[in-house]
Formats: structure tokens, sequence, C-alpha cells
């Protein structure tokens, strides 16, 4: 994790007040972050989060957490012997996976971080999108090419879903009053079932709905990189589909640009992916003239 470096009591004071202005652009708006899987780290990491997330409140912003979950699935499931397939960067999610799954974003992750953020002095809530309907998803499948004979086939991913559908009624009951809500990715199905959700999509579908001034997906890369590795400070839409179309953006990139893009669609203002190591990320993004990472927007 990057260390911020000792600075002077008149250069925070100074840097205090060069904050207002961002203070006031987002004052009683709503912000949501996507905190991923990787960028969770140690303990301490996620301490700090926490405490980033209650000092926005505190600041009469109204933060959205949704967390990610990916590695400490894996760990699970490789603890209990469970295989796991992935396409197109999709967990294939089985019945016996999908409770795997369900138990470790709603429990062992979603409520130390509910936690870490009442121990710094929020008041955090720990829901996940089956709660009241909140998010009803429609199930996903995947076309793949066979390399040998180039013949097409659908795959059954299982239990993964897409958001089709978000109710804002519990949000809206929680955010504005001095409550942090902090989302697993789990969806409903119209039958009543789970649905395992990629969590940046989770978040997209979530800021949406709620028109939020921002919405941050952390994760383990600074932001995108231009072909020579330099970090892209910002992009529109129209840029970010080039990018796309001419391999500039790729891999894992390509599905986290298009939530981007789909969240600008549904009326969030502006959404920035950002290096969730970087210690007080959040902070640095909102609350400071150079931001950091990637802004998108229309």
């Amino acid at each position: 994790m990057a260390k911020a470096p000792k600075i002077d009591p008149q250069t925070i004071a100074r840097i205090l007040s060069e904050a207002l202005p961002h203070m006031q652009q987002y004052d009683e708006e709503t912000v949501v972050v996507k905190y991923g899987g990787h960028a969770m780290g140690e303990e301490q990491m996620a301490r700090d989060f926490a405490r980033d997330i209650v000092l926005l409140e505190q600041t009469a912003i109204n933060p959205v957490v949704v967390h990610g979950g990916g590695p400490q699935i894996a760990a699970m499931l490789k603890k209990l012997g469970i295989k796991s397939e992935f396409v197109d960067g999709l967990r294939i999610t089985d019945k016996d996976t999908v409770e795997i799954v369900e138990m470790v974003l709603a429990g062992s992750i979603n409520k130390p971080i509910v936690g870490y953020i009442n121990a710094a002095g929020g008041r955090a809530i720990g829901l996940c999108g089956k709660d009241g309907n909140m998010v009803q998803a429609q199930k996903v499948t995947r076309t793949v090419t066979d390399p040998g004979s180039n013949i097409e086939k659908i795959v059954d991913l299982g239990f993964v879903g897409e958001p089709d559908k978000v109710d804002t009624k519990i949000l809206s009951e929680v955010i504005g009053r001095e409550l942090i809500p902090v989302l697993a990715p789990l969806a409903t199905s119209a039958n009543g079932g789970t649905f395992n959700v990629n969590a940046d999509t989770f978040a997209g579908a979530i800021a949406g709905a709620l028109k939020a001034k921002r919405l941050l997906l952390l994760t383990d890369v600074p932001g995108v990189l231009d072909k020579d590795k330099n970090l892209i400070t910002e992009l529109s839409v129209a840029d970010a589909r080039r990018l796309i179309a001419d391999g500039t953006i790729s891999g894992g990139m390509i599905p986290k640009v298009e939530t981007c893009i789909y969240a600008l669609e549904q009326g969030v203002q502006g959404v920035v992916i950002i290096d969730g190591k970087m210690q007080h990320a959040v902070l640095l993004e909102l609350f400071t003239n150079q931001g950091t990472g990637t802004l998108i927007h229309k």
C-alpha cells in the first residue's frame, strides 16, 4: 500500500481549506463506492477505508459501499475442495458454489466491513440485493467458440445473474439518515432464489438507480492505461468506446469500462476507476484538485 508522506500542521490546514469547494460539490449527494476484493487487502487497510467512508458521511455526503470478494470466495472454495471454472471472467456457480458465495459475501466479508465502519464512529447497515427485493437479476449465459471446430456453444454459468430491476425503497429509507449501507452483490431471482452478481456490475446498477453523483470503482490497478502504460486521467464515453475498439482497453478492463458507460447512461454524473490499494484513495479523488485514477464522463 502506498504510504502518504508526513506533512506539517500548516500544510494539513491548507489541504483542509482547499477541500472545501469539493465538499460543497458533493453536499447531500450520493457516492457509490465499489470496494474490490483485491483492494481490500489486510485488516489495517480495511480499517483505513472504513474511516474514510465515515469521513464522507460526516461531511454530508451519502456513501453507499458495494463490496466484492472474488479472492476470498476462491480461498474458501479451495479450502473446501470445490473447484471453480471461469468464462469471460465470470465464475461458473453451481448449487454448492452459490451457497459458499452467499456465505462469504453476505457473512464473512460484509459483516467485518460493517464492524470497521461502526468502530470508526459510523453507523453501517449490512445488506445484500436480496433484502427487500432490492436487486432482481436474470440468469447469465455466455457463448464461447471452440478453437478446434470453430463451433459456438452456450455455456451455462449456473447461478450467475445480471441486474434486471433495482428497487431503491430500502436504500431511500437509509440514505441521508446518518446510516451507511454496505451491500453484498447478491441478487434475487423471480422465484426467490439467489444469484451471484459481478460486483462492478452490481455497483453500476445501484449507482444508476440512485442517480449517484459519483461511482468509484476501487480496484488493483491505477486506472485506464494508454498503449504506453501511462495513466489516462479523463475519458468521455466516446473516447472509452474508441479505446475498446482499437484494443487499448482490453482484458478485464473492458467489463469495468462497460459498467462505467452503463452507469453514466442511467444518470450517474461521473465514474472513476482508481487504485484501491493507495492510502486514502477515496478522499484523494473526491477532495483534491488532482484526484486519482481515470474519470469517465459523458
